[in-house]
């Protein structure tokens, strides 16, 4: 997809890599960055970016923003939350709730509620912003990685349903990337620009599966085989369905 020229909107763009994501897009020519976060106070005011007050898990500011932001062309689902606590030993089910809440329900909500603004528009890119837990579990942070692997799945989900109209659905992979959501580890990190100049190159090339450092080529290759043939698959499934 051409990103030049473009308009995009990028939710958790107040820091880290939702920021990165908001420059990397100015740069690579997008017409108009919506940049999306609970606190917009911390958005840098700049040419052609537009901060948008906007809790994905919130379902009335969700609608709210898809009824704002009708010339969008790429939605990048950034915004997400880690407790890195362990499915069974937290004390609680709230960190695996409000991580599935954001992680899962918020990443939906986006997608369903911009998903007709990109047919709209010509079809687009919906990017979804996950992890190489997606693939695995870390039983440190177990509920965290569970709450991925449901992303990772509705990411797939959200590529048989929108293929007709001509959107492009990406996955983004990545080990650790330095922001605050990774002060408190130590453990290699990516830099969040160059994960973010992944993800643009990405989009330009209609990938589906951004595997955007070395950690995630490196898992992919160990876990994952080729999955086009069982997908070409679904995806004749739902086809057949959809013409009934």
């Amino acid at each position: 997809m051409k990103i030049a020229g473009a308009t995009a909107l990028v939710t958790g763009a107040n820091r880290g890599l939702g920021r990165a994501l908001v420059s990397a897009l100015r740069q690579a020519g997008c017409a108009k960055v919506y940049a999306a976060a609970r606190d917009i106070a911390s958005i840098p005011a700049a040419d052609g970016i537009v901060p948008i007050r906007l809790d994905i898990t919130n379902g009335e500011q969700v609608a709210a923003a898809a009824a704002r932001c009708q010339d969008v062309a790429i939605l990048i689902n950034n915004a997400g939350i880690a407790r890195f606590t362990p499915a069974l030993g937290a004390p609680s089910v709230d960190d695996a709730r409000i991580e599935m809440e954001t992680n899962y329900f918020g990443t939906l909500a986006m997608c369903r509620a911009f998903a007709p603004v990109l047919g709209r528009n010509g079809g687009g890119a919906l990017v979804n912003i996950l992890s190489v837990v997606s693939w695995f579990n870390v039983p440190m942070q177990g509920s965290y990685s569970a709450s991925k692997a449901a992303a990772w799945s509705l990411t797939k989900a959200a590529r048989f349903e929108l293929r007709a109209q001509g959107t492009l659905v990406s996955g983004v992979y990545a080990g650790y990337i330095d922001t605050d959501m990774t002060t408190g580890l130590n453990a290699p990190k990516s830099s969040p620009d160059d994960i973010a100049a992944r993800v643009i190159e990405g989009i330009e090339a209609g990938a589906e599966d951004i595997l955007a450092d070395a950690r995630a080529r490196q898992v992919h290759a160990e876990l994952l085989k080729d999955s086009s043939a069982f997908d070409a698959a679904m995806q004749e499934t739902w086809d057949a369905s959809q013409r009934r």
